[in-house]
C-alpha cells in the first residue's frame, strides 16, 4: 500500500466507503449510487491508496472490513452526518411538508383535532397523513414520522410520548352503569382486568365484541353499552359531550401513544423544530 497523503481524501470516495461498509459489499454500494461494481471497487482502491491502509478484505464470496476499516467506518459516518446536518442548518430551506403515518384510528383521534392548532403555529407547512390498516405495517411504511402505540421502545427510532394510555368506563349521555359492557379484544386490558384490579367482582360482557377501540367507542356513542374507553382516543368525544366518564376508577396502563422517527432522520434544527411544534399540539 502506498504512503498515505496529507489532508482529506475526496468526499466521493468517503461516501462510497461508508455505504459499502454499512451495507457490507461493493455490489450493494454500486446499486445505491447507480454505479458499476468496478467503479465502486476503483473508488475504494483509491481511498485505500490515499490512506495507505487496507480497508476491505477481498474474498471470492465478497468483501469484509478489516480491523482498520471497522475503526474508520464510524468516524466517516459521524463526519458525513455532521456535514449534512450543518449544511442543512446553514443553507437548507424550512420544511414545507410534514408527513405522518399511523393507524387510521390514531390519525382520526390524535392528529385531526390538532391540525388547526398546528396550522396556527406553522401556517406554511402542508400536513399529509398516511393511514395503515395494521400496526405491523408501520415497520414497512415509507413515511418515517409515525404515531405508534406501545411502550416507546423501537430499535433505531427516537420516540416522544404524546399521551399515556388510560382506560375509563364511558357511556353516551343517556346511558348509565348497569348497561351492557362492550367487549374489546386485543392487547389492552379489558373489563375482566379492570374488575380484578378494582375488586368489582365478576362482570358479564355483552354479545357485542370488537377488535378496534375506534369501533367500541362508536358503539358506546350510539348508546349500545359501556365501553372501557381510551381517554386519549376519546378526548374529542368527551369534550363534545358525545361520551361521558362514569364516576368509576380508571385503569392506567404501561402503554401510550408516541410520535416516533428513525434516529438518523431528524438531523437539522429546522426539522427538529417542526417535529417539536407538531408534538406540542398533539399533547395539547
Amino acid at each position: 500500500m502506498a504512503k498515505k497523503k496529507v489532508g482529506l481524501p475526496p468526499l466521493d470516495w468517503l461516501r462510497v466507503f461508508e455505504v459499502a461498509g454499512r451495507l457490507g459489499g461493493f455490489s450493494a454500494a454500486a446499486k445505491e449510487f447507480g454505479l458499476t461494481q468496478a467503479a465502486v471497487s476503483q473508488r475504494i482502491g483509491n481511498l485505500e491508496a490515499w490512506l495507505g491502509r487496507t480497508l476491505f478484505v477481498r474474498e471470492a464470496r465478497g468483501v469484509s472490513l478489516t480491523v482498520e476499516g471497522e475503526s474508520y467506518l464510524p468516524l466517516v459516518q459521524d463526519s458525513l452526518q455532521a456535514l449534512e446536518r450543518n449544511t442543512e442548518d446553514l443553507f437548507g430551506k424550512s420544511p414545507r411538508e410534514l408527513r405522518v403515518a399511523g393507524l387510521a384510528s390514531n390519525i382520526h383521534a390524535l392528529v385531526v383535532p390538532s391540525l388547526a392548532r398546528f396550522q396556527a403555529v406553522q401556517p406554511n407547512v402542508r400536513v399529509v397523513t398516511d393511514s395503515v390498516a395494521r400496526r405491523s405495517s408501520l415497520d414497512e411504511e415509507r413515511t418515517w414520522l409515525q404515531i405508534r402505540y406501545g411502550r416507546g421502545a423501537w430499535p433505531g427510532r427516537d420516540a416522544e410520548l404524546i399521551a399515556p394510555e388510560v382506560l375509563v368506563p364511558m357511556v353516551a349521555p343517556d346511558v348509565d352503569w348497569g348497561a351492557s359492557l362492550i367487549d374489546l379484544r386485543g392487547e389492552r386490558p379489558g373489563w375482566r382486568d379492570w374488575s380484578r384490579k378494582m375488586r368489582q367482582g365478576e362482570v358479564t360482557l355483552s354479545n357485542i365484541s370488537f377488535d378496534s377501540m375506534e369501533h367500541a367507542l362508536s358503539a358506546a356513542r350510539q348508546g349500545m353499552g359501556v365501553v372501557l374507553g381510551s381517554v386519549p382516543l376519546a378526548k374529542a368525544d368527551l369534550q363534545a359531550g358525545r361520551l361521558r366518564k362514569l364516576d368509576l376508577p380508571e385503569l392506567k396502563t404501561r402503554d401510550g401513544y408516541w410520535l416516533t422517527w428513525p434516529e438518523e432522520r431528524a438531523k437539522s434544527k429546522k426539522q427538529r423544530a417542526l417535529i417539536a411544534d407538531f408534538l406540542q399540539v398533539l399533547r395539547a
